[in-house]
């Protein structure tokens, strides 16, 4: 059941990927009338009227709980940890750090309103089911045929993770790892880790701004 609320919620993503915060918008462009997306780069001043924030975790180190314990911290607006892959005892860590939820990529438009509207009148609102998969929404490398699994473990690789780390970041094994990494390569014609991060800094996976991207709104 949705939550009344008098006015839209005013929803700002926290990412460092433009593509990913757009495909969210895009997501949520018929719900206007409910929620107003806000692009906010995690460095800025306060934003008093942003209600809710979305810590979307696409490209970033699983464990990165300084950041958002910073950003709860830090800010007013009731934080949500929007991801496609979560396990449960990350939705209770990110609970435990001050976020207001946890909140599945693979949510309908609907249900992500929904969820927004409840935490936005008081309530912590974690998916029952964390599904790998698509989701709503854009990532880098989409237009190349990449799953949101592939480009996230590229998007790591860009930054300089090895598999080991990136198998303990996303709760995979090793093998998982490589089996995606290789799927990823033929997707995109590469054969090398080195000819890998050169296609994906060549295609939008080089994060923008520091842990954010220019602010604008949309409305």
């Amino acid at each position: 059941m949705s939550a009344v609320v008098s006015r839209p919620v005013r929803l700002a993503i926290v990412n460092d990927y433009e593509v990913v915060v757009a495909g969210v918008v895009a997501m949520l462009d018929e719900y206007l009338d409910r929620v107003t997306v806000v692009e906010l780069d995690a460095h800025t001043p306060e934003l008093a009227d942003v209600d809710v924030v979305f810590y979307d975790t696409f490209g970033r180190a699983h464990d990165d709980g300084v950041q958002l314990a910073d950003l709860v911290r830090s800010r007013a607006a009731k934080i949500v940890v929007y991801t496609w892959n979560p396990r449960p005892d990350v939705a209770d860590r990110a609970i435990a750090l001050g976020a207001r939820g946890c909140l599945s990529k693979s949510l309908s438009a609907e249900e992500l309103v929904e969820a927004v509207e409840a935490v936005h009148a008081g309530v912590v609102v974690t998916s029952p089911e964390f599904n790998e998969g698509f989701g709503g929404g854009e990532w880098p490398g989409r237009a190349a045929g990449l799953t949101q699994r592939e480009a996230e473990i590229l998007a790591l690789i860009t930054q300089g993770f090895t598999n080991a780390d990136i198998a303990e970041s996303l709760f995979l094994s090793i093998n998982s790892i490589k089996t995606h990494i290789r799927l990823a390569y033929q997707r995109i014609g590469v054969e090398r880790r080195t000819q890998a991060v050169a296609w994906c800094l060549q295609n939008g996976f080089a994060p923008g701004p520091p842990n954010g991207i220019e602010s604008s709104v949309y409305s």
